[in-house]
């Protein structure tokens, strides 16, 4: 078992990194006395359906009014032939997994590598996954994907940060 102390933010955290048979814990023992377990392995997920008043919002938020996600008649016109959702709002589901369900509340999403490799489109309903490939010190390499039943949406790999304290 290898201990480490250090600073996050000011605060004072202590992390233990435990391993058996090719496995890694990080334990995080929080300021206010109160742990969280991560390890290799360790999966959360979440699905969700985006309605078209979803995606309309979206742009409406984001000024990203392209056609493609906003106008039924004109993506009748393109290669995919009904409006999709746009990529971005997709990603988005793996913020919502990440910092809700695994590692939870307070983690800090610092990196991504992302691959879109086909169409959401709007009322299909998305799964969202994520599983753990690596923890070193207080960083959690990610594994993410996006799927409606067999098709692939979106894959990648995201590093985040522990969170330094327990949300209650």
């Amino acid at each position: 078992m290898l201990g480490l102390g250090c600073k996050l933010a000011g605060e004072c955290v202590n992390i233990w990194v435990t391993g058996s048979g090719g496995g890694l814990s990080l334990h995080q023992v929080l300021p206010n006395s109160q742990s969280r377990l991560l390890h290799v392995g360790q999966r959360a997920s979440l699905t969700k359906t985006f309605s078209f008043r979803h995606v309309e919002l979206f742009a409406e938020l984001t000024g990203d009014t392209n056609p493609l996600h906003v106008d039924p008649a004109y993506a009748s016109t393109t290669s995919f032939e009904a409006p999709i959702v746009h990529g971005v709002l997709i990603n988005g589901l793996i913020s919502a997994v990440l910092g809700t369900k695994m590692p939870g509340p307070g983690c800090v999403f610092l990196h991504q590598e992302i691959r879109f490799l086909a169409p959401l489109y709007v009322g299909e309903e998305v799964l969202a996954e994520a599983e753990v490939l690596k923890i070193k010190m207080a960083f959690a390499f990610i594994s993410v994907r996006c799927s409606v039943k067999d098709k692939v949406v979106m894959e990648g790999e995201v590093m985040v940060m522990m969170p330094e304290e327990q949300k209650k």
